[in-house]
């Protein structure tokens, strides 16, 4: 992890209800950036995990708060029915390992640009305002840029990809 990186923050703000069902804001804070796990500290990113569900439909209690907001430092949250909502900052010359998730991604350029590579070897360049429909596919993010590329990105667990009888499960290779 950057510590450069981390000193950009997120700024995470909760809401939820008072004693008598009135809306107030339940939390107002900064979130410190991570790692992911599957990484090891082996790229130069900076990940804020800001927020994980574990089913659907979405607990909106005051206990299942607590376990939410605790967000989900691997790729996909993997309860079969969950979400994850983080936002990742790439330094330049950062290129992430070659990896699928078992799940549906949405990916948001927010500032900076960054190519997504596929295995099957096509190359688009992200910039700002663009949105990635990632659908279980191998990929892999590369900043060549000279600034800081920053993404949202909404995970939603999905089944796995099954293409001719076989089954395309989770990969994570930084020999690729």
């Amino acid at each position: 992890m950057n510590d450069e990186l981390s000193e950009l923050g997120v700024r995470r703000i909760v809401t939820g209800h008072n004693e008598i069902g009135e809306a107030v804001i339940a939390a107002d804070e900064q979130i410190a950036g991570t790692g992911l796990a599957e990484d090891a500290g082996r790229t130069n990113a900076t990940f804020f995990h800001v927020w994980a569900t574990h089913e659907m439909p979405v607990d909106l209690g005051e206990e299942a708060m607590m376990r939410q907001r605790q967000g989900s430092p691997t790729t996909t949250h993997g309860s079969g029915s969950g979400s994850v909502l983080r936002i990742g900052v790439l330094a330049p010359g950062t290129r992430s390992p070659m990896h699928r998730t078992q799940s549906l991604d949405y990916g948001i350029c927010l500032e900076g640009e960054c190519d997504m590579e596929l295995d099957g070897g096509e190359t688009v360049t992200v910039r700002p305002g663009d949105v990635v429909v990632q659908r279980g596919t191998n990929h892999l993010w590369h900043n060549r840029g000279t600034v800081p590329c920053r993404f949202a990105w909404i995970l939603l667990d999905a089944q796995s990809v099954k293409i001719d009888g076989r089954t395309l499960g989770t990969s994570w290779r930084h020999d690729a």
